[in-house]
């Protein structure tokens, strides 16, 4: 670490960068009062909108011995020495915030998908997928990956019937199919449905795509694709919850009881994006 003329070594080094992004001037002050206040063995309490001024603090400085902008040349910890440029020194208070790596990571081949958009969920505790916004679809149409970019926006996300279609794929080692339709389009087209707009995909010769409306049709598809996998399907978009029946919620439960009136909504879903996003890019994907 680099050290002061007298030998003691910084504790922690911070990039001045953090500082006009965070809009915190106020933990410059402290620093060059906090040396001031160190040298001179005072106890200094100053309140947020009415304590020291800058003028009041450039004293202070001067009093302890210092320049007037609380700056000190220090010496490179590895070859002993001086840097170039003098740089701000002094005492801060700082709190270590409970943002641990091993809390963080964080990985998903497959998972909950959201029942409105059948997109994956978002963030960790929902065990869902990695977000992929409007401007991370910009910066790849930049790229001109437009094969990676349709992967994200179907099989990869909340494209039904092309996921499943792409794990099988996988397992069988054959090449993956083209993907279909995803469902935030399917969403997109009934919200327009909503406004008397009516909405036909056509072919280059004009020819009309027909767009399965029903999810239920998209399960029986998605039923046969699964049965062709030797016993190793991905989880159902609609996979009934299942409950273990204990002492404490056989009372409870009833063998007809529909599972899903027990739910709140937020236990249901979370959808992981706003309506605007339906029309600028398909968001979540699966990684």
């Amino acid at each position: 670490m680099p050290y002061l003329p007298d030998g003691r070594p910084l504790q922690i080094v911070l990039n001045p960068l953090g500082v006009p992004s965070r809009m915190n001037i106020g933990q410059v002050l402290e620093v060059h009062l906090g040396l001031a206040a160190s040298k001179l063995g005072w106890h200094v309490a100053t309140p947020v909108f009415d304590g020291a001024t800058e003028e009041d603090i450039e004293k202070c400085l001067e009093m302890a011995g210092f320049s007037p902008d609380g700056k000190i040349t220090l010496r490179d910890g590895r070859t002993g020495e001086e840097f170039d440029n003098r740089v701000t020194v002094g005492y801060m208070y700082m709190l270590k915030l409970a943002h641990l790596v091993d809390d963080k990571i964080h990985a998903r081949s497959t998972g909950p998908y959201s029942l409105v958009t059948q997109q994956p969920l978002g963030g960790k505790a929902q065990f869902g997928g990695q977000r992929f916004g409007e401007m991370e679809v910009w910066a790849i149409e930049a790229y001109g990956a437009a094969h990676m970019l349709q992967e994200l926006l179907t099989v990869k996300s909340d494209d039904v019937v092309g996921r499943v279609k792409t794990y099988e794929a996988i397992v069988k080692g054959e090449n993956i199919p083209e993907p279909g339709v995803p469902e935030s389009f399917k969403v997109l087209i009934k919200e327009l449905q909503s406004l008397c707009l009516d909405v036909k995909v056509l072919t280059d010769d004009k020819q009309e795509i027909a767009i399965k409306e029903d999810i239920e049709d998209d399960l029986e598809e998605m039923q046969e694709t699964m049965e062709s996998v030797e016993g190793i399907f991905p989880p159902s978009p609609q996979e009934d919850v299942v409950y273990e029946e204990t002492e404490d919620n056989e009372d409870m439960m009833d063998e007809d009881m529909d599972i899903s009136s027990l739910m709140d909504e937020d236990m249901k879903v979370d959808v992981d994006f706003g309506l605007d996003d339906d029309l600028n890019g398909f968001d979540d994907f699966e990684e």
